[in-house]
């Protein structure tokens, strides 16, 4: 199957974030993201969580559509879009996992949404994964499980961030930076990968590593 797409609820799908998908995917909505993933021209094939959220339309048009519904309890102890990431992790062959989550107004944001999301990316069950990815608004993610690296798609010049959001990362490297690392730590409360910039020297682009820990690398 290859790639993988989650679609959280959270407002509209920025271009960004639809230009990230791969034809072909599978596509895994969490709830409202139904009504999202349908807007900007997707076809989910299953509808995943407690359904407190997706509006009348959308529920019609996955029985129109004959999506699979995983329907949840309100009351349970996982998130709507962790329990749509559990469910994409079912399908035969997934190697890409991409998120989607549009941007939401400034007097809608709940940061503790954002930072479940970003904190479920970091579970262990897609460490195996050969990628891991979000959009979120139009900021990218990309996140490191240990053991693995990831050539960042920037131009020369582009900022990029490094933070260790799940705890300590070891054998950090970034090379084709303005400012490089090599076999560096980072904790979760220091700042210092904040506002890295891909080098306008290099021939290549920016590539990040870590050995230890899960590394989140964030293009604004």
């Amino acid at each position: 199957m290859g790639q993988v797409v989650v679609v959280a609820g959270g407002g509209q799908l920025s271009q960004q974030a639809v230009g990230a998908v791969a034809g072909g995917a599978f596509i895994v909505a969490a709830d409202s993201g139904l009504d999202h993933a349908v807007a900007a021209g997707f076809v989910p094939d299953v509808l995943v969580g407690d359904l407190d959220s997706i509006s009348a339309a959308g529920r019609m048009w996955a029985y129109e559509h004959a999506a699979e519904i995983e329907a949840h309890e309100p009351d349970k102890d996982l998130t709507d879009t962790e329990l749509a990431i559990a469910r994409a992790l079912q399908v035969p062959d997934v190697n890409d996992l991409l998120l989607l989550c549009g941007s939401v107004s400034a007097s809608d944001e709940r940061l503790d949404h954002l930072l479940g999301i970003l904190l479920a990316l970091g579970h262990p069950s897609l460490s195996a994964l050969g990628s891991v990815r979000a959009v979120i608004g139009t900021t990218q993610f990309r996140i490191l499980h240990a053991g693995t690296r990831a050539t960042l798609e920037i131009e020369p010049g582009q900022q990029f961030s490094l933070l260790a959001l799940h705890g300590s990362c070891t054998g950090v490297n970034i090379a084709g930076a303005r400012w490089p690392l090599e076999n560096a730590t980072l904790s979760a409360s220091e700042a210092r990968g904040l506002s890295n910039e891909a080098s306008i020297t290099s021939e290549t682009r920016p590539e990040a590593s870590v050995q230890t820990g899960v590394l989140t690398v964030v293009i604004p």
